[in-house]
């Protein structure tokens, strides 16, 4: 049985190659694309979240209204994006994904994650199913935790 000390050094190292590894592959789709880091970040979001309005892109990115609206301007022209406006207040816009952008995240995730399908290769059905389950209560254990913790500040002075 490992000591906490192991378990942790375990779970980093597998931390830092997972996200190493993924954040490489993920990196090489986004120079594909030739949208900025904040561009695709942004497409994330809107996918992620079935929509959004730009108040949540503001705060996503940490910028002002003012940046966030001209990154949103720059992915409604290259058709990734559609803003419109809410039935309640036309002031309030609502951002979502055409299906040019939906198609460009959906690459993306499928080339961030690419190379776990290597990996699985790479292990026996009896590891793979160890280890699947190992995952599923780490999952659960970070989702408890995640739950505990108090939400981030947002910045002030937008």
């Amino acid at each position: 049985m490992p000591t906490t000390k192991t378990f942790q050094a375990a779970l980093h190292d597998w931390a830092e190659t997972f996200m190493r590894r993924s954040m490489r592959e993920w990196m090489r789709y986004v120079k594909t694309t030739g949208l900025s880091l904040p561009q695709f970040n942004t497409l994330m979001k809107v996918y992620y979240g079935g929509g959004c309005g730009l108040s949540e892109i503001t705060s996503h990115l940490d910028v002002t209204a003012a940046a966030a609206s001209q990154l949103v301007d720059g992915l409604v022209q290259r058709g990734l994006l559609e803003r419109s406006e809410a039935e309640h207040d036309r002031r309030v816009k609502h951002i979502t994904l055409t299906a040019k952008g939906r198609a460009l995240v959906e690459r993306g995730i499928e080339a961030r994650s690419g190379w776990t399908k290597d990996l699985t290769g790479r292990l026996t059905a009896e590891q793979r199913e160890a280890i699947a389950a190992a995952l599923r209560q780490l999952t659960e254990a970070a989702r408890r935790l995640e739950a505990e913790a108090p939400e981030l500040p947002a910045r002030a002075n937008r």
